[in-house]
């Protein structure tokens, strides 16, 4: 699959062509989005997205509804394309996860805002607050989702300090899920090739 700084109909693979990368291709794919998966305690997973990440899941959505017409081709790059960090930040969907449904449903309720509350904090700088579900809003009165969407908007100063090799912090401070993680070396090297 070829990265190309941007996702447009005419750099995707027709469905036959995908079909046949897909077979040998799809364990490169599952371990390069397990490595720019970040855990956040036990019911929080980050994971920061890339155009590799975003061209295989536009990929994947056109195999799976046999999608060929131009008009479906671009509504789905336009759905997804938007996750692609674009140099100045990292973008993220985050995933709250607790598989009993009542726990779930349950924790969901007490965890409204958690989305604005997620942080990244560079060595040196002040933490970064995402800025979330951009798209649309994913919480109501009652619950928040159990997906959000985030961007991570970075001076050119952390960027610099991110490349140059500085300790990276994921983090909430949402007062019903305090929890913070140092980014792995191998999933930092991998995130600083979207900054620029």
């Amino acid at each position: 699959m070829q990265t190309t700084g941007k996702i447009a109909p005419d750099n995707l693979m027709t469905l036959e062509a995908y079909s046949k990368w897909r077979k040998t291709h799809h364990a490169e794919v599952i371990a390069h989005r397990k490595l720019r998966s970040v855990a956040l305690g036990d019911h929080i997973t980050v994971q920061f997205e890339s155009e590799l990440t975003m061209r295989y899941q536009i990929q994947e959505m056109l195999r799976i509804e046999k999608i060929f017409e131009e008009e479906g081709i671009q509504s789905e790059i336009d759905a997804y394309a938007p996750l692609v960090p674009d140099g100045t930040n990292w973008k993220a969907t985050m995933l709250i996860e607790y598989p009993d449904i009542n726990e779930r449903k349950r924790e969901l309720a007490r965890l409204i805002g958690v989305e604005d509350r997620m942080f990244v904090e560079v060595e040196g700088h002040a933490r970064v607050y995402a800025l979330a579900d951009e798209d649309l809003e994913r919480e109501n009165d009652e619950k928040t989702s159990s997906v959000h969407f985030l961007r991570f908007e970075f001076t050119p100063a952390m960027c610099q300090a991110v490349k140059a090799g500085a300790a990276v912090k994921l983090g909430c401070d949402h007062t019903n899920y305090p929890a913070h993680v140092a980014i792995a070396p191998e999933t930092l090297a991998s995130l600083a090739g979207d900054l620029r």
